[in-house]
């Protein structure tokens, strides 16, 4: 009888329903920040942006102090989509050698797995959101954002992140080796970040690139948290075209909110499908 089926059998109903996510989500945790080296090495590069890179790309394009807040929440799209990615990966090893097979046997349903390890994903990855923004506030990079902007941010970082978690549980139960799924990363987590006005806004891009880049999600969510950190609604108006910033800002959280919904039910089918195969 494994951990988990003893702990459900000795709670009461009301704790019962939450029991199994609180035990898979610390047992995730467990598995993937055992060491404070795997929660701050997926920040180096962001880092490396925010402090280094983006005053740097200032000065060389004799561009303003403000565009060093620009790249800084830029490197925001880079940090969630690659720290989600490595933490499906995790789900790779667990299949393969960890208990993962010990799990599905017990009384619980298959999506509490997929909950557990996007409780995890979305912890690391605020916290790390949280060290970024500190260490490009102590950089002497200025953010102008209000309580309510706050919230903009919040709102697009969060959907953001339970969105590309369902990409990487997806990409893990398709893919069989460890090395195929690191092969395609890339494609999913960097290449789209070029793309979506994270070092310069989306209009600078070819006319084809361009209407491209409206259709990304993470367009969508950087434009919101320049507009939430920032005050500044211009790359939501790169998108829509509209001149209501507010209104622009509603269309593109419920876009982030669509992905991140969409993808969730898509990363729990799959997981379940492949679970039973």
């Amino acid at each position: 009888m494994s951990t988990l089926d003893i702990a459900l059998r000795t709670t009461s109903p009301r704790a019962r329903r939450l029991s199994p996510l609180v035990t898979l989500a610390q047992r995730r945790f467990q598995l993937t920040a055992r060491t404070p080296r795997e929660l701050v090495v997926p920040l180096l590069t962001p880092i490396m942006f925010a402090a280094v890179i983006a005053p740097a790309l200032m000065t060389a394009l004799h561009t303003a102090t403000s565009y060093e807040a620009f790249v800084a929440v830029g490197t925001v799209g880079l940090l969630i989509p690659l720290n989600t990615m490595f933490s499906g990966l995790s789900v790779i090893v667990d299949r393969e050698s960890g208990a993962q097979r010990e799990l599905l046997t017990a009384p619980i349903p298959r999506s509490s797995l997929v909950l557990g390890n996007l409780v995890v994903a979305l912890a690391t990855t605020s916290l790390q959101l949280a060290v970024l923004i500190a260490v490009a506030l102590a950089r002497g990079i200025h953010f102008h954002t209000t309580a309510g902007g706050v919230l903009w941010f919040v709102g697009a970082a969060g959907l953001f992140a339970v969105g590309m978690y369902g990409v990487a549980e997806i990409l893990a139960a398709r893919v069989p080796k460890q090395e195929e799924y690191i092969a395609r990363v890339p494609a999913i987590a960097i290449v789209p970040w070029f793309l979506a006005g994270a070092l310069f806004p989306i209009t600078a891009l070819p006319t084809f690139l361009s209407w491209v880049a409206k259709f990304l999600p993470l367009s969508h969510a950087l434009a919101l948290m320049r507009y939430g950190l920032l005050q500044d609604s211009s790359g939501l108006h790169n998108i829509w075209g509209m001149s209501g910033p507010t209104t622009m800002a509603a269309l593109s959280l419920g876009l982030v909110g669509g992905f991140a919904v969409l993808l969730s039910i898509a990363a729990t089918r799959v997981f379940t499908r492949s679970a039973t195969s």
